[in-house]
């Protein structure tokens, strides 16, 4: 029984990293794509905490905006929200905003 809840934990513990990861690259890639530096967008949002590992990491996977497809802001967004990245999200928002005004 044991055996089966330490499995299930690590499988849980698993998907939370991949999806995790997931919503780092989008908005690395987001950022890339917008002529933004994720890691600048996200110490605006959280000036307070040191830069994430999977940040750092998810950055290499990125490619340049010529190379990438487009990412909606809407789909940004929600996975910004569904990890509880609100400060974030009001970031991104603002710059998206700044963005279209020029």
């Amino acid at each position: 029984m044991k055996e089966n809840r330490k499995e299930l934990e690590q499988k849980v513990t698993e998907i939370y990293r991949r999806d995790t990861n997931a919503m780092v690259l989008v908005f690395a890639q987001w950022c890339i794509n917008h002529d933004l530096e994720p890691i600048s967008v996200y110490e605006e949002a959280y000036p307070e905490q040191a830069i994430p590992a999977e940040l750092q990491s998810m950055l290499a996977l990125t490619v340049p905006k010529e190379e990438a497809g487009d990412i909606a802001l809407e789909t940004l967004m929600n996975v910004l929200l569904a990890f509880d990245n609100e400060r974030l999200a009001a970031v991104v928002q603002q710059k998206a905003e700044a963005i279209k005004k020029s």
